[in-house]
Order: structure tokens, then C-alpha cells, then sequence
């Protein structure tokens, strides 16, 4: 299967084409990268995203006939940035009549981790911290064990986050800092690991879920109310 994969709910703009393939023999799916293409720059979502997602096709090769189904990230994000990815990638299964799933985008990073954390874990139990941006000072975070995520995703200060028994953590370089851990290479979803997240769906046929944005509050700009406009 060829998987158009993108996300949007960090500054780096990702967009790439994944070919995904059942294992045999096992129960891991074999996931190969054909192309990616990223833009790190939060206010260029808009602006770049589909042209990466072209790009990526010309370069590869590939034809948009061929795609099988798109995965998108939803967040947590910031509103305008998420919103873009999504309507994007919505926009593109509907055109060519294919299945959008949509994954969580800490997830998508925590499951870039697993050969780190695998090589880890073979000395003791291991539980990732991953953690985004989310602005106004406060991060996006979950965490996750070998069983998955078992707890978040949720949005909290720094400060006012318990790393508890975490012992690794990965995500944004300029706030996984804030957090005396191991820091592991993976700062945004890649293409790869959204697929990942998605496999087992995309794999059985399943039909996907809507696509629901992971906001956790409200966006930054909200309407005026009319004794507001009126003064």
C-alpha cells in the first residue's frame, strides 16, 4: 500500500509517502519511507504544505493514482496550523476516493522511538515523556509504556508537570529540556512513524474514525460578542 502521511501540529511541516506492507512471516508490518519532505516554520502551514505533498509525488515518481489512503496527525496542536493539515489531507483522500485515518501526533513520535527505547529497555522498564509545543508557555504531553500511551495527551505548564517515572523523553528540542530525562532524537512525527500509529488499521481495511482535532482548549482567537463590536 502507498500512504500519503502528513501532520502539522508542530512547527515542522511533514508531508511524505510511506509504503506499508504486511510482515511476513510476524506480526510487524514492514514500513518503508519513500520520500519526505518538512518545513520547519510554524506560521508556513498554509503556504507549504500541499506543495511538499506534490513535490513529493514528482520526485518519487509516484502518481496520485496510486496513493491507497492518507494519514494525518491531529494534534494536540495549535488551532490554526492542526486545522490546515487536516482540511488538507482530507481534501486529498476525497479527491482521489480514498480513507483518511487520523493518529495522534505524540503518538506518531513516541512510535519513532522504538528502536531507542527498545535497546533501552532490555536493562529496565522504560516510560517515554513526549512533549510539543503548545504555546502560551505550556506543553503537549503523554506518556507511554511498552502497552502504549497511558496517560494524556493533556496540556500543563512545565513546571506543573510531574515527570514521575518517566525515564526517557523526546519532542520539541526547546522543551524537553525543561526536564532532567534521557533526551531521545525524535522531535516531530515523521511520515514513517504516523503510519505506524495506523498500521493495523489501514492493514485489516478498517473503516477510520471522523477526523476530530486534539485542540485541549480553545484557539487563541475567538469572535467578538456584539456588546463587544457595539462599544
Amino acid at each position: 500500500m502507498l500512504i500519503l502521511a502528513v501532520d502539522t501540529a508542530t512547527p515542522a511541516v511533514t508531508a511524505g509517502l510511506v509504503e506499508l506492507e504486511p510482515a511476513e512471516p510476524g506480526p510487524t508490518p514492514r514500513i518503508t519511507t519513500v520520500i519526505t519532505k518538512v518545513t520547519v516554520d510554524a506560521r508556513a502551514h498554509n503556504e507549504v504544505l500541499t506543495p511538499q505533498i506534490l513535490a513529493c509525488l514528482a520526485e518519487s515518481g509516484r502518481s496520485r493514482s496510486e496513493i491507497d489512503a492518507v494519514v494525518t496527525g491531529i494534534g494536540p496542536g495549535p488551532f490554526t496550523g492542526l486545522r490546515v493539515g487536516m482540511a488538507t489531507a482530507a481534501a486529498f483522500a476525497d479527491a482521489l476516493g480514498v480513507p483518511v485515518y487520523g493518529v495522534c501526533s505524540l503518538d506518531a513520535i513516541a512510535a519513532d522511538t522504538e528502536t531507542y527505547v527498545a535497546d533501552r529497555a532490555q536493562d529496565e522498564p522504560v516510560e517515554l515523556l513526549v512533549v510539543t509545543d503548545a504555546r502560551r508557555r505550556e506543553v503537549y504531553w503523554a506518556r507511554y509504556r511498552a502497552e502504549g500511551r497511558v496517560e494524556g495527551p493533556q496540556v500543563s505548564k512545565p513546571a506543573d508537570l510531574d515527570q514521575g517515572t518517566a525515564n526517557l523523553i523526546a519532542g520539541s528540542a526547546s522543551h524537553v529540556d525543561y526536564f532532567d530525562l534521557p533526551v531521545l532524537p525524535v522531535e516531530t512525527p515523521s511520515p514513517a512513524g504516523l503510519v505506524r500509529c495506523a498500521a493495523r488499521a489501514l492493514l485489516a481495511g478498517t473503516p477510520p474514525e471522523p477526523l476530530v482535532p486534539l485542540y485541549l482548549r480553545r484557539p487563541d482567537a475567538v469572535e467578538k460578542s456584539y456588546a463587544q463590536v457595539g462599544r
